[in-house]
């Protein structure tokens, strides 16, 4: 059994560690709450886009802007933009996210794959494997805003128009609640018919007040001009708010998990704690038996 000494210098440092962990659990929670606000509120934005979607799904098989089609000579390569965070300590959210990212590439293996890396922990995962990055960010602000994603978002567009890559996958994590976050791929690029014509049907026929769910109002739009340069210039707009959309929830998903990482550490360390006291008492009153005995020894040799 270790000496009371280094028992109480071990109790000393898990509490410590304790103090950072809860300390950092206070933090994340703070950061939570405002990314998750960030989240909710963006949704709204989701919701018009979506009606204006709706007015003219009627007419979505006559579009045949480049957003919407697959390219007639494919390019063979596929762009795919993983968001991660840039540090650690925030449990199995950047695992579940690069293991995603691998899933797919082995999906993909057979085309030419290009990264946009976000954050350093995917960064470094894709270049462990060997991957292509062609553009990484790794110091967007925690409160991101929809002008910092407007250059990730050019690169997206560009690649995809310029006939470069034939889809554009996204990997991030989908926040469900703050015990629960889900690792998702989504492609983006081109955007499928099919897929927009399922998504209005389930939001038209969307009741109750879940808040994952978007409810379309029923709006009458005229719609003038170019139905293609309408549509395009909406795809673009909703793709923005796609990929913006994607890295708040990443970003609530990411504090959540850093939250419920730190409260799990503080309570592992506070049952560390009770468990050194107790070996810390037994130590203790082993040593104060053993002087007894060897005091009524003395005496009874001394008699």
């Amino acid at each position: 059994m270790a000496g009371t000494k280094e028992i109480k210098r071990r109790i000393k440092s898990v509490k410590n560690t304790k103090k950072i962990t809860k300390a950092m659990e206070l933090v994340a929670a703070s950061k939570m709450k405002r990314a998750v606000s960030s989240t909710l509120a963006s949704r709204i934005y989701a919701e018009y886009s979506l009606d204006i979607l709706n007015s003219i799904s009627t007419h979505i098989k006559e579009i045949t802007h480049p957003l919407f089609i697959d390219h007639e000579e494919p390019s063979g390569k596929v762009l795919v933009l993983l968001i991660t965070s840039n540090r650690g300590l925030c449990g199995a959210y950047n695992t579940h996210a690069i293991k995603k990212a691998l899933s797919l590439l082995k999906l993909q293996e057979e085309k030419n794959i290009d990264i946009i890396t976000i954050g350093n922990r995917g960064d470094t995962a894709m270049r462990r494997v060997g991957k292509n990055i062609i553009a990484s960010f790794t110091e967007l602000p925690t409160n991101i805003t929809l002008s910092d994603v407007d250059p990730i978002t050019k690169i997206v567009l560009k690649g995809y128009k310029d006939k470069e890559y034939d889809k554009v996958f996204v990997i991030y994590t989908d926040y469900v609640s703050a015990l629960t976050q889900k690792p998702s791929t989504k492609q983006i690029l081109p955007i499928n018919k099919v897929e927009l014509e399922k998504l209005i049907d389930e939001l038209d026929d969307t009741e109750g007040d879940n808040e994952r769910r978007i409810k379309t109002k029923p709006q009458e739009y005229l719609i003038e001009g170019d139905l293609n340069k309408l549509a395009g210039f909406l795809a673009e707009k909703i793709t923005q708010m796609q990929i913006y959309q994607m890295f708040l929830e990443s970003n609530a998903s990411e504090q959540s998990a850093r939250m419920m990482a730190m409260k799990n550490a503080s309570e592992a360390s506070g049952e560390m704690i009770d468990d050194l006291t107790l070996v810390f008492n037994k130590a203790r009153q082993s040593n104060i038996t053993r002087e007894i005995s060897e005091i009524s020894a003395g005496m009874a040799a001394a008699e």
